[in-house]
């Protein structure tokens, strides 16, 4: 009698990851291309400009750089993995998106200030990016934490 229960619990698991694989897959392929395509620009269009740069756009052009690099490697890593994920990537991509808009906000307000700009405009357009990513980053771990949760209660009635 436990062992239909069981039965049904695992090919519920199985079912639900194989719904979730084609579209992982296809989001691991955008991010990596995107994030290489996005190397690219930045590293041709840093090093096409004419004259010395100033540090700051040299350090911008850097940044913007790392952060591409950073979805590229997150694409990879997504297509790399052979085992279920349990929204590990989804916690992933919502802090490289949280790290990524509190520093670009960060070097807008610093531009912003230098060159006489609004302030409080760069603050507001990446205060709204960093709002959107935190709000992510949250539902990403929730969402996480209750599916290993459910992980766990599957495990436990498995075992009894």
């Amino acid at each position: 009698m436990t062992d239909e229960p069981r039965q049904s619990e695992r090919e519920m698991l199985d079912q639900l990851e194989a719904m979730r694989a084609p579209r992982t897959r296809i989001r691991a392929v955008a991010a990596l291309l995107a994030g290489l395509a996005g190397t690219v620009f930045m590293t041709s269009l840093w090093w096409s400009e004419p004259g010395p740069l100033p540090v700051r756009t040299h350090l911008s052009f850097a940044l913007l750089t790392v952060f591409c690099l950073a979805w590229a490697g997150y694409g990879g890593w997504l297509l790399m993995r052979r085992v279920p994920l349990f929204a590990t990537e989804q916690v992933v991509a919502a802090w490289i998106a949280l790290t990524a808009s509190v520093a670009t906000t960060g070097v807008s307000a610093v531009a912003a200030a230098r060159s006489g700009a609004s302030l409080v405009a760069a603050l507001a357009t990446g205060g709204l990016f960093m709002a959107a990513a935190l709000t992510l980053a949250v539902r990403a771990h929730t969402r996480r934490a209750a599916l290993l949760r459910r992980m766990r209660q599957l495990a436990q009635k498995e075992q009894a």
